[in-house]
């Protein structure tokens, strides 16, 4: 019996998620131009006509449509916003902070001092309360009573978004919203 042979090295693939100017392969394409205006539905050579007038590109944004949509862009600024947004996504959305049911009285007054200034940044934040070793047996008795001290000792600037929700094994997390005023 002899070895198989399997090919190997890298897949063809384009670089770019989406296609720009040439690459696009449609006859027809529906044309959005750059203010969000629809434009219609006109030949893919018309429309890289109009995109190069304007000094700037057509994207191929929705594929899989009948026909494609395409948008009059700038391509260049459209990846770097994309990029930005990908990179910002977690923290423009939740903080997170996070303490023993053990911590020292010190340590909970920075948080609740870092907590202050993400809520007043605007974000939400989510509050984790975890338990390590022999802490375990404290999370059904106690571990709700010491989220909700927490919780009084905020409740000037920042109110609870849901309940307190057991996560995995051994934390009790809830999120804090501003408080409107």
């Amino acid at each position: 019996m002899g070895r198989r042979w399997y090919p190997r090295g890298p897949v063809a693939r384009d670089k770019e998620p989406y296609r720009v100017n040439e690459n696009i392969k449609a006859k027809e394409v529906r044309v959005v131009d750059e203010n969000g205006k629809m434009i219609g539905i006109m030949p893919t050579a018309q429309a890289l006509e109009l995109a190069y007038e304007r000094g700037l590109d057509l994207v191929e944004v929705a594929p899989h449509e009948n026909p494609p949509v395409c948008k009059i862009l700038d391509y260049g600024r459209f990846k770097y916003e994309m990029k930005k947004k990908k990179k910002h996504h977690k923290s423009a959305d939740e903080k997170e902070i996070s303490f023993r049911p053990s911590t020292s009285e010190h340590d909970l007054e920075l948080k609740i001092r870092k907590l202050r200034e993400f809520i007043e940044d605007g974000h939400k934040v989510k509050v984790r309360l975890f338990f390590k070793g022999r802490e375990i047996i404290l999370m059904d008795t106690k571990g709700k009573e010491i989220m909700e001290k927490f919780f009084e000792r905020v409740k000037d600037f920042a109110i609870p978004e849901g309940e307190i929700k057991r996560v995995g094994n051994r934390q009790l997390a809830a999120i804090l919203k501003p408080k409107k005023k």
